[in-house]
C-alpha cells in the first residue's frame, strides 16, 4: 500500500482516532490503527479497544491501494510535528511503514492486517439529533458518571429517546443529573440504552466543532453514531439502570437563587477548611442569602456570605463540597465555552494526603434492582444584552453576557435537594444531591 495525505488531514483523523486506542492493552494489536485504502481518492482509519470504536475518512491520493496496521500513538506524535505539507506512506513486505515527509524520512513498525479485530458492520442509523444536543446533553451529565468500575450499570449515562423528547440521565448513587429537551420535530423510532462513558467523551470530540446533525442507530449490543465522514460504534452496557424517577425529588418547596460564579468561588474558599474526611460544608438558608460554613477540628473554620432571593424560614442542609462545586464548574465552563479546571474540582492538599468521604446513598440508588429536535444553540441561561456606546461619529456595539444564576430547590436537611440553571427553558437540566447529616 501507498497514498500521500495532506499533514493536516493526517493530524485532524488521528487527533479523532488516538482517544480510543490501548496504550497498555493486553492484546498488543489494539495499539494499533487500521488504515485501508477507498477508491483512489481516500482512506479509511479505524481504532477499537474491542468497546469503543472510531471510524474516520479522510482525502489522499492512493498510488497503491492495500491495507497497513501501524502504531498509532507513535504516528500521532509525529504527525502533529511533520512541517511540510504532503505525507507519503509507503508499507513493505514485512508490515513496515516508510513514511516521508519534506526532508524527513521515519520507519514505522507495522502488524499484519489480519491480526487486526473484525469491526462490527454498521447496519443503519435511521435517526438524527443536531450534534450541540448531544454535547449540551454530555458535557451537563457526564461528570456524575461514577469511576467505580465495580459499579458496572451506573458507569454510563441512560439515553432515552420517546414520546417527542430525548433525555439522558447518570448516576453515581449519592448524586444524579438529568437533562431533557423536547424535540421541534419528534423523531420516527424509539431508544433506552446505557452508553459508556468512554463513548460519551469520544462523541463530544469527534462532533464539538460541527453543525450538523448527528445519525445514529443500535444494534441488539451496539449503537452508532455517524457524522461527517466518522463513525462511533460501543457495545451497550448491559444490566438495569436504577429507578431514578424515584429519586428526583416532586415536592421541594422552598427556592434560593444565586449567582454562579459567587457561588463557585465562595464553595472553593469554604472548602478548604472542610474536614478532609467527608468534605463536609454546611449551607445556612435565610432571607437574602446563603451563608457556607466549614470546619475542622485539626485546621479551623471558615464561613462566608453569597447573597440570594429567598424568603422563608431559616434552614441548614450539608454536602460534600466536591459534589456542589462539580457542579457549578460544569455550568460555568460550558456557559463560558472554557475548559474546566480539574484542581477546582479536587480536594484540597493538605500535606499531601487526598481527602476521601463516603456520603449518604441517594434515595437507594445505590443498590435499587432495576426499574429505572433541533437545538438552537442556545447554551445554558446567560442571555446576551446588547448596549450602543458613541464616541463622536461612531457608534460602537458591546455585547454582554448577563450573570448566570442557579436555582437551588429544597424541602428540608434531610431530602435530596435539586439545582439547576435558573430561567433556562430550552433544555430541562436537574442536578439532584443527597444532603450529609450535620
Amino acid at each position: 500500500m501507498e497514498f500521500v495525505i495532506k499533514q493536516s488531514a493526517l493530524k485532524e483523523v488521528l487527533g479523532y482516532v488516538q482517544g480510543v486506542v490501548e496504550r497498555k492493552s493486553t492484546i498488543p494489536v489494539l495499539s494499533n490503527i487500521l488504515i485501508e485504502s477507498l477508491g483512489e481518492n481516500s482512506i479509511r482509519i479505524v481504532g477499537t479497544d474491542l468497546d469503543v470504536t472510531i471510524r474516520c475518512d479522510a482525502e489522499a491520493d492512493i498510488k497503491k491501494a492495500g491495507a497497513m496496521c501501524i502504531q498509532a500513538r507513535k504516528l500521532f506524535d509525529l504527525s502533529r510535528l511533520l512541517s511540510a505539507e504532503n505525507v507519503t506512506f509507503k508499507k513493505e513486505e514485512n508490515e513496515w511503514v516508510n513514511v516521508t515527509c519534506g526532508r524527513g524520512k521515519f520507519r514505522l513498525a507495522g502488524v499484519s492486517r489480519e491480526t487486526f479485530p473484525e469491526i462490527p458492520i454498521f447496519k443503519s442509523a435511521p435517526l438524527k439529533l443536531p450534534a450541540e444536543v448531544f454535547n449540551y446533553f454530555i458535557q451537563h451529565t457526564a461528570f456524575a458518571i461514577t469511576n467505580e468500575q465495580s459499579r458496572f450499570t451506573l458507569s454510563g449515562a441512560k439515553f432515552m429517546l420517546a414520546d417527542g423528547k430525548a433525555r439522558m440521565v447518570t448516576t453515581d448513587g449519592h448524586r444524579l443529573a438529568y437533562i431533557e429537551k423536547v424535540l421541534d420535530e419528534p423523531l420516527e423510532g424509539t431508544m433506552d440504552a446505557l452508553i459508556p462513558k468512554k463513548a460519551l467523551l469520544e462523541l463530544v470530540k469527534i462532533s464539538r466543532d460541527s453543525g450538523e446533525d448527528v445519525s445514529f442507530g443500535e444494534d441488539q449490543n451496539h449503537i452508532y453514531f455517524e457524522l461527517e465522514g466518522r463513525l462511533l460504534i460501543t457495545r451497550k452496557l448491559s444490566g438495569n439502570f436504577p429507578n431514578y424517577e424515584m429519586v428526583m425529588p416532586k415536592d421541594n418547596d422552598k427556592t434560593a437563587v444565586f449567582d454562579l460564579d459567587e457561588m463557585k468561588g465562595a464553595v472553593r474558599r469554604v472548602a478548604l477548611m472542610a474536614d478532609e474526611r467527608n468534605r463536609s460544608i454546611r449551607l445556612t438558608v435565610r432571607e437574602g442569602e446563603v451563608e457556607l460554613s466549614a470546619q475542622s477540628s485539626e485546621e479551623g473554620e471558615g464561613n462566608e456570605v453569597v447573597p440570594a432571593d429567598y424568603k422563608g424560614e431559616e434552614m441548614q442542609i450539608g454536602f460534600n463540597w466536591q459534589y456542589l462545586q462539580e457542579f457549578l464548574n460544569t455550568v460555568s465552563a460550558i456557559q463560558t465555552g472554557s475548559a474546566i479546571d480539574a484542581e477546582e474540582n479536587s480536594p484540597p492538599a493538605r500535606g499531601g494526603v487526598a481527602a476521601s468521604s463516603s456520603p449518604p446513598v441517594l434515595g437507594g440508588v445505590d443498590a435499587a434492582p432495576g426499574g429505572r429536535g433541533g437545538a438552537d444553540g442556545v447554551v445554558g441561561s446567560a442571555t446576551v444584552d446588547t448596549t450602543r456606546e458613541t464616541d463622536g461619529d461612531k457608534v460602537r456595539v458591546k455585547e454582554t453576557s448577563s450573570p448566570t444564576r442557579i436555582s437551588f430547590e429544597f424541602k428540608d436537611s434531610n431530602a435530596q435537594t435539586q439545582m439547576r440553571i435558573a430561567g433556562e427553558t430550552t433544555y430541562d437540566y436537574k442536578y439532584i444531591v443527597m444532603p450529609l447529616r450535620i
